[in-house]
């Protein structure tokens, strides 16, 4: 369908679903969502042709004061409705331009996701590239949190577990949410009733992701007291970083109307499960596999070479996949989160796993390093671009690691990154395969990395609660 029409059948939507609001949207370089709302009179077809002017320097890690002006272009595709508004609303994404000659800001990551699979095709090597992210997340009955500079605090409450909850914090008596059931340590991997207490919760979020045309699968409940995962199904680089961005809107609001409060924080809780994002992938030329093939567990050579792109780069890849000083406490032995670079059939402490499947169409691999904190237009793309650049320098994974790696006490293994500070130092050496193409580039990179930085830096300022009850008496 042409630009002009998608414009007319737009309109013609405002009007037929007496539509009030309409919510543009666009994607920072930390992942963060932005709206503008114009009222439907506002909503003119000028408008979603020419785009939407804004203040590209009040984006952090963007534009200066001196150099500003932004244009957000509508992606009329996206359109669909807010579950939540109160008014008719519709929500459409959009890409970030320039504004002197319309050409897609190079820092914005939806760009960054067009360029990736444009490239993709124009190496000839495959024509769709599938990704099945799995995000997990924590769901609390109340959160309390603060960081001054004469004190600093974290509290939280849930049902689930008696660890959490805190009388000088609540404001619900513990007796009220334990009545005698709740999950022990260890033990949260898909229970009923009543150790599960947000079943239906999932349920409502499930539904709300169903209404805005998400094809969602399933939900259950995760290892750690209050955490949850929902399943939807797989897509396209583009789409699917479309989708994450409304599936994590979806569940912090669900969680919100329902008086709770939802978390992607890699590790909100210590010495449990921390919250990964497993991510499937696969390739794809002419309506054909390109992974299933007659090497390890059926895979094929290309998929190989993929897994050895994404192991050889995957201390710079931690910079977009597990971008924050909480993703680490995460990366560590012990919590099914993968520490070694190595891959394996259906072995979940590898940092990529091939899952059982049945034909050909099914084979895929699962990258488990990830977590829900990364960009997914970010992350996904530079997951590809790693994956193809192992493919056209066929890169070696090396031997296959059947045993539980938490157990292994080898040195020969590469480790993940240990730390941001590590990860941003790491793509820092290592980003000529993302430059590939020009999907990436040097400004953007280094802007990123500057950006977390900083980050970085804000964090390690201030003392931590742990620092004090470690060395307040020495």
């Amino acid at each position: 369908m042409s630009h002009s029409s998608l414009i007319q059948n737009f309109c013609t939507r405002l009007e037929t679903e007496s539509i009030d609001y309409v919510d543009f949207r666009f994607t920072d370089s930390l992942g963060i969502w932005h709206h503008m709302t114009f009222h439907r009179d506002a909503v003119t077809p000028s408008l979603l042709e020419e785009g939407i002017m804004f203040d590209g320097s009040s984006i952090k890690g963007w534009k200066s004061i001196e150099d500003s002006d932004m244009v957000l272009m509508p992606d009329l595709k996206t359109a669909l409705r807010d579950p939540f508004s109160e008014f008719k609303t519709l929500v459409v994404s959009g890409d970030v331009l320039t504004p002197i000659n319309k050409t897609g800001y190079n820092r914005d990551p939806r760009t960054i996701a067009r360029k990736a699979d444009l490239y993709m095709r124009e190496t000839g090597i495959a024509d769709t590239a599938y990704f099945g992210p799995e995000p997990e997340y924590f769901v609390f009955d109340e959160v309390h949190f603060e960081s001054e500079s004469t004190y600093a605090f974290y509290h939280l409450n849930s049902r689930e577990s008696s660890c959490l909850n805190n009388p000088l914090f609540s404001q619900v008596s513990p007796l009220r949410y334990h009545q005698g059931h709740r999950l022990n340590h260890g033990s949260g991997y898909c229970p009923v009733s009543p150790g599960d207490t947000l079943a239906d919760l999932r349920s409502v979020t499930l539904d709300n992701l169903r209404q805005c045309g998400i094809k969602v699968l399933k939900h259950h409940h995760e290892v750690a007291p209050s955490q949850h995962e929902l399943g939807f199904e797989y897509d396209t680089l583009l789409n699917m970083g479309d989708t994450l961005q409304l599936y994590k809107y979806i569940v912090h609001n669900t969680a919100q109307h329902s008086g709770k409060s939802a978390t992607f924080m890699p590790k909100p809780i210590a010495g449990d499960n921390g919250s990964g994002m497993h991510v499937h992938q696969s390739l794809w030329k002419d309506g054909i596999p390109l992974f299933y093939g007659k090497e390890y567990n059926n895979l094929s050579e290309t998929a190989l070479h993929y897994i050895g792109g994404i192991l050889t780069h995957a201390k710079a890849l931690n910079a977009f996949t597990n971008p924050t000083t909480n993703s680490y406490k995460r990366l560590v032995p012990g919590y099914e989160a993968p520490v070694y670079l190595a891959y394996s059939a259906r072995n979940r402490s590898a940092a990529i796993r091939i899952p059982h499947s049945v034909g050909e169409k099914a084979k895929r691999i699962e990258v488990r390093f990830p977590d829900p904190m990364a960009n997914p237009y970010l992350a996904l793309s530079a997951m590809l671009m790693a994956g193809l650049d192992g493919i056209q320098r066929r890169l070696d994974p090396g031997k296959a690691m059947e045993k539980n790696l938490y157990e292994e006490e080898s040195t020969s293994l590469s480790h993940m990154s240990e730390s941001l500070t590590e990860a941003l130092a790491c793509l820092e050496k290592d980003h000529e395969f993302l430059t590939a193409g020009n999907v990436f580039d040097q400004d953007q990179i280094k802007a990123y990395i500057a950006l977390k930085r900083d980050e970085v830096s804000e964090i390690n300022l201030g003392p931590s609660p742990a620092e004090f009850k470690k060395y307040f008496s020495f």
